[in-house]
């Protein structure tokens, strides 16, 4: 693996790796040393064009936990806003011998550009590009998939897939990388998907997507589904109106404390996800975030313990099994 820059691209075994390594990745922090040696003499950039906490956080901290070091590069206040372009941002990366790359840009394909480009010699990883896809998002989702499944099934998630799961997403997807990049990455691992939304928010082309599409939550929410996941509105991707209003949206597909007390009342297994940030009490209720049936602290946790795992395999040079040795 070169890059990681679309989860189609993943394949069964590739996301198995990825998934296993961020299993052993995870271990590291409970110790009392939150460091491997793994990337001693690294040079990871977090080269980010779009604002962000907590990607951009997380990738830091990854690469720090692995003893690599890190440049934080911010578009505000760089010489882009005098309009740099991106081949020259990148090539004083290379300048000061950039391994890796972390990339969230603005415009969908900037992270394929960066890699094929022959601009750069470094390992580039897609952070977020536009509307198009958010890879490693997907992979602490389904990092956090395997360990429901393997709670309920009671043995190790290493090597587990998600055979057999229901996810439900749900909200903006037209605007959404977050959905792009699951339902390519849920499918791969044997998940069922389903998004539900108002019509306009539904990309077209989605007969090619490899799910199903509802416009009724209550149906969907009815057949138990194992998660639901959440999804912002994105009103600053938004020029036109695309619902009624708010209330009107939180009515009909927001996860309202009435709903969650339904799942409640079915006995259902669902874990309620979210991508951050949230918007309470539009898309999601303070009850339902912050209810026993939540995962979004899990999703954070499990976010270092993934970004750890991609960096590690990308810069390693190796992908068997990392040693945890503190020396």
């Amino acid at each position: 693996m070169k890059h990681l820059l679309t989860t189609a691209d993943l394949s069964y075994a590739d996301a198995l790796s990825i998934l296993d390594t961020a299993d052993q990745m995870a271990s590291v922090s409970s110790r009392s040393v939150k460091k491997l040696p793994a990337l001693r003499g690294r040079t990871v950039v977090n080269l980010f064009f779009e604002d962000s906490t907590r990607t951009r956080i997380s990738f830091e901290t990854a690469a720090k936990r692995l003893s690599a070091d890190v440049i934080n590069f911010s578009a505000k206040g760089s010489s882009v806003s005098k309009g740099e372009s991106l081949k020259d941002t990148a090539q004083t990366l290379m300048a000061m011998s950039a391994d890796a790359v972390v990339i969230r840009h603005g415009a969908s394909g900037a992270p394929q550009q960066l890699a094929s480009s022959g601009w750069i010699d470094a390992a580039v990883v897609n952070a977020g590009d536009g509307k198009h896809e958010h890879p490693t998002q997907a992979l602490l989702d389904a990092m956090t998939l395997r360990r429901v499944r393997a709670q309920r099934e009671g043995r190790p998630s290493t090597g587990m897939d998600l055979e057999g799961m229901h996810v439900v997403i749900v909200g903006d997807v037209l605007h959404s990388r977050v959905a792009r990049s699951n339902v390519w990455l849920l499918n791969t691992l044997g998940a069922r998907v389903t998004f539900v939304a108002p019509p306009t928010l539904l990309p077209v082309g989605m007969d090619h997507w490899p799910c199903e599409v509802s416009y009724d939550l209550d149906e969907v929410l009815a057949q138990r589904p194992d998660a639901v996941m959440m999804l912002r509105l994105q009103s600053e991707r938004m020029n036109a109106a695309f619902f009624p209003s708010e209330q009107e949206y939180t009515r009909a597909w927001g996860l309202t404390p009435e709903r969650v007390a339904a799942l409640d009342a079915m006995d259902a297994p669902t874990v309620i996800m979210h991508p951050g940030p949230m918007n309470r009490g539009l898309e999601i209720s303070s009850e339902a975030a912050d209810s026993p049936r939540s995962t979004v602290l899990a999703q954070v946790a499990n976010g270092v313990s993934v970004r750890m795992a991609v960096l590690f395999l990308l810069l390693s040079g190796d992908e068997s099994t990392p040693s945890l040795s503190d020396n």
